[in-house]
């Protein structure tokens, strides 16, 4: 029978715990019925991540983020820029995240306002350098283009690291094998770009150069003339005729 002494000696043979710890996945979920294509879409993803990962021998944590839930605090936020508890808690499951995958239905030929809203209340630096999927459903292939022309943009802004294959999924994908396989591919992209650890290194090497400064121009925005014709029609004025 171990003593305490005994596995303390044990434990000190064996050396330290060289495991990390397991990498965060945050699945954000802009569907706004219950059940949700939209929902389904993202758990998909975020459960082929974890597989893929585990099959590399790595521990994933997938948490989900359920923007229906948060409707009001989000309202909220964006007139007052006051998080309520549950904002609280969807910002410090972004701000943990190893990779993100980010779905929104499609609505009006372009992401729900629900799922835009969220992002834009969030911290200009909050998701620098995180590894993203993009995924959205609708109910017609028409609108596969909302990925790349509304998506990536905001994305881009937010200066994340989008993975090349996005998922779309339009009613008729669900039977489809090829939604399988994009989700795969997807997958696949996010568990590399975890692991090359980029986020991470970013934050720790060259924080400040990537943060905003006093807006989306990063500060240059006070060395703009403001004296120029152009200037005073932007804002209500009129052309000073110089002769």
């Amino acid at each position: 029978m171990n003593t305490p002494l005994d596995s303390t000696h044990q434990a000190m043979m064996a050396g330290p715990d060289t495991r990390r710890p397991p990498y965060r996945i945050a699945v954000v979920s802009g569907g706004t019925s219950d059940p949700s294509s939209t929902r389904m879409l993202a758990d998909r993803i975020g459960e082929r991540v974890r597989r893929l990962a585990e099959a590399r021998s790595e521990q994933v944590l997938v948490e989900t983020i359920d923007l229906r839930k948060l409707t009001a605090e989000i309202s909220t936020a964006m007139v007052s820029q006051l998080l309520g508890p549950g904002l609280t808690r969807a910002v410090e499951i972004l701000v943990a995240a190893d990779g993100l995958v980010v779905s929104t239905p499609v609505y009006k030929a372009g992401p729900s306002g629900l799922f835009t809203s969220f992002f834009q209340i969030l911290d200009n630096d909050l998701l620098i350098g995180k590894p993203v999927v993009l995924a959205a459903t609708a109910g017609s292939s028409r609108h596969a283009l909302v990925i790349d022309a509304q998506m990536r943009p905001l994305f881009a802004y937010l200066r994340t690291l989008v993975a090349p294959t996005s998922i779309f999924a339009a009613s008729e994908d669900w039977s489809s094998s090829e939604l399988g396989s994009r989700i795969d591919r997807a997958a696949f992209e996010l568990v590399l770009l975890v692991e090359s650890g980029f986020a991470g290194k970013i934050k720790d090497e060259s924080w400040q150069s990537y943060q905003h400064g006093y807006g989306s121009a990063g500060g240059t925005e006070l060395g703009i003339d403001l004296d120029t014709d152009l200037m005073r029609l932007a804002t209500g004025g009129s052309r000073v005729d110089r002769g």
